[in-house]
């Protein structure tokens, strides 16, 4: 599947916010990304915000970069159940972004990956 995500660079450079638009059969999935770093330690803070629920902001996700990989962390439920989040951030290739998605339900002994995307910019 294919989709969109334009970005904006926010308060100087200390944060960005996305809009996306996942092209998914039936009707388009939209959510917008809010990410902010703190620049003494480094450590980022994301939230998401999604088209089905637009008055909600998930709980945020914690984490930052090391060796050009971006590891984030997070709770949610899934089917009533507790679980850890853990998202991925890597270059694929050069200029390949790759976000990954994975889901705990073992307080993150284990992960198992749901979701993965790659990005390339509009030509």
């Amino acid at each position: 599947m294919g989709g969109t995500s334009s970005v904006q660079t926010l308060l100087g450079g200390l944060g960005n916010v996305d809009d996306n638009v996942i092209d998914l059969p039936g009707a388009p999935y939209r959510a917008v990304t809010l990410r902010f770093c703190n620049a003494a330690t480094q450590q980022w803070t994301i939230w998401w915000l999604y088209g089905q629920m637009p008055g909600r902001l998930d709980a945020p996700m914690i984490g930052a970069f090391k060796d050009g990989v971006g590891t984030f962390y997070g709770d949610d439920t899934l089917e009533g159940q507790a679980i850890k989040l853990r998202v991925l951030w890597a270059m694929a290739a050069p200029d390949v972004p790759r976000w990954e998605q994975a889901f705990s339900s073992d307080d993150g002994a284990t992960c198992e990956t749901n979701w993965v995307m790659t990005f390339t910019r509009a030509s």
